[in-house]
């Protein structure tokens, strides 16, 4: 079975980002907690959640994927913006134990000249205090293409921070197979080899989610901008080796393609029929 959703929108609630994911084909989703590109949050609908946590629980949803906005950088050069991202990341630990046992990824941040070292000890710094023993919530370091002073562009980054975490058991990573490729890992030639260097360096027990996505760009050319499934540089053969691998086929993909509703519909009925 592929569990498998794209990005839905969270502006009409979870019950109705459930309808609309079985509605393509899904049986997960992805979503924004809050405004992507601000910091305003929807109050907390608890009969809402109710009505999906039941939903979800009858059509046999797997584990959903939260993503933090991307204004947030823990890593930045001014201190008001690391703080920032802390009160938001904290109140959105806060949010996802109304859905327990989820997901949430976040971008690493971009370390603005400091140096990638210094960026890597104030992301651990941020996480060792948002992270909690009681929560229910899996945190998700997301892999990064490399453009100008991101964090995370390398698997011994994500590995570098993982290490200073303490409480390590609530964190994971989520391979966005655009960025990894535009990075420099050739999931098309050597798709073994890369999940071989995962594993020595950061484990793939880690590894806990896939953005399934196809790229605009050559391989190694450190951007970020994502194509439709068989559209782009990556190709379809390549993505269908991705989802029928034996070490990620159980994991949840999400699409994060250039696709509207009926778009993801089709790119999810593509690759359920290439499901080995």
């Amino acid at each position: 079975m592929l569990n498998i959703g794209s990005h839905l929108s969270s502006s009409k609630g979870f019950e109705h980002m459930g309808k609309e994911a079985l509605s393509i084909g899904a049986n997960t989703f992805q979503f924004f907690t809050r405004n992507p590109r601000g910091s305003k949050a929807k109050a907390i609908d608890e009969d809402d959640i109710h009505r999906f946590l039941k939903f979800a629980k009858e059509n046999q949803f797997t584990t959903i994927l939260a993503h933090a906005p991307y204004t947030l950088n823990p890593c930045s050069a001014k201190e008001s913006t690391r703080e920032f991202a802390q009160i938001t990341m904290e109140d959105d630990m806060k949010r996802m134990e109304y859905i327990p046992g989820n997901l949430y990824n976040f971008h690493p941040g971009s370390h603005v000249k400091q140096g990638s070292q210094i960026g890597i000890e104030m992301i651990a710094e941020t996480l060792n205090k948002i992270l909690k023993p009681e929560q229910t919530t899996t945190v998700l370091l997301e892999t990064m293409s490399g453009k100008g002073t991101e964090v995370g562009r390398n698997f011994e980054e994500l590995a570098a921070i993982l290490e200073r975490v303490e409480l390590s058991h609530h964190m994971g990573v989520c391979l966005d197979t655009c960025h990894i490729y535009d990075a420099g890992y050739d999931i098309v030639n050597d798709l073994d080899g890369v999940l071989e260097e995962f594993d020595s360096l950061i484990g793939l027990d880690k590894l806990k989610a896939i953005h399934l996505n196809d790229t605009k760009n050559p391989f190694k050319s450190h951007k970020d901008r994502h194509e439709k499934i068989g559209e782009g540089y990556l190709g379809l053969d390549a993505l269908v080796k991705v989802i029928n691998h034996p070490a990620l086929k159980n994991l949840p993909f999400f699409l994060e393609t250039p696709n509207e509703l009926d778009g993801y519909a089709k790119e999810i009925q593509l690759l359920k029929e290439h499901v080995q």
